[in-house]
């Protein structure tokens, strides 16, 4: 059985001003093209006063070395005009298809407190626009978020996402010929384990080796009092059904809770290096790191 070991786990850097410098950032979805490296991240204010304020936005940046990045002086994706986004712009996901930008990001509605999945789409990271709901807020699959794509072996799309059932995060999945969509929901395919931290909540994470026979998911598993940390789980090639789990989790958080600190470990996005895995995630929900993992 393969698994998976922490090298090292390194501190990303923003070289920001503004707005950008005095808010929490999350949710890091790092890309590699044209021997650059891409961000896409999520930004909230620090605002403890009034929740409503605390509106996130999608900020993008640009990295030489994957670990440094030059951000923007202004978000690419910001709430409203419309209700769907209306109070918040969260969890990124990207995908380039033929010079065509893919944005699956979760928009929040304070008033309904409801989170919808939602897509953008344009030609660059800086030029998108709001296409849409892609999967909506039901009664079976509430407040979906957290977009985990990929494109099976046979050419169709499948979107995994979080969504909430029975006070509990769970991993739904999706499957179209087109990433616009439409979307058809299929059965969920990983349950909580009971003798392992994710026997609670679950969430989604980047996937590896989507082109092998044996494409693995960094996901995301906590205990019912939301103690975060970062598993894996491998699929068969076309996704239909998991072949192997891991036992531990391959990244915990760093840093002791205390303070504003929680004890969460969160992957977002991962990029395929010769020999090694980058992971990128936060802590705490607001400090970025890049973990370097080995299979093994």
């Amino acid at each position: 059985m393969e698994s998976y070991v922490l090298e090292v786990s390194e501190p990303l850097t923003l070289v920001c001003d503004g707005r950008l410098a005095g808010m929490y950032v999350l949710s890091p979805f790092v890309w590699r093209e044209a021997n650059r490296f891409h961000i896409l991240l999520r930004a909230v204010p620090r605002r403890d006063d009034e929740p409503r304020l605390k509106m996130a936005e999608i900020w993008y940046g640009t990295s030489s070395d994957g670990l440094s990045f030059d951000m923007d002086q202004g978000p690419t994706i910001y709430p409203g005009p419309d209700a769907v986004d209306l109070d918040g712009c969260e969890d990124p996901t990207v995908w380039c298809d033929d010079g065509t930008y893919y944005v699956w990001y979760t928009g929040w509605n304070h008033a309904e407190q409801v989170g919808r999945l939602l897509m953008a789409s344009g030609s660059s990271p800086r030029t998108l626009a709001k296409v849409g709901i892609a999967i909506d807020s039901v009664t079976d699959f509430i407040n979906p978020k957290e977009a985990t794509v990929v494109r099976t072996a046979s050419g169709a799309w499948k979107i995994f996402f979080e969504y909430a059932r029975n006070d509990a995060s769970c991993i739904g999945i999706a499957e179209s010929d087109n990433p616009l969509g439409p979307w058809t929901r299929r059965e969920t395919m990983l349950e909580p384990r009971g003798d392992s931290c994710a026997n609670w909540h679950l969430s989604t994470g980047p996937i590896v080796n989507a082109d092998s026979d044996r494409p693995v998911m960094f996901y995301n598993g906590a205990s019912r009092d939301a103690h975060w940390r970062t598993g894996w789980v491998a699929f068969d090639r076309d996704f239909e059904c998991v072949v192997d789990r891991g036992d531990l989790p391959v990244i915990t958080p760093e840093v002791s809770a205390g303070g504003d600190m929680t004890d969460i470990a969160f992957a977002s996005s991962a990029i395929e290096m010769e020999g090694e895995l980058w992971l990128y995630h936060s802590i705490s929900d607001q400090h970025l790191r890049r973990a370097r993992v080995r299979p093994v």
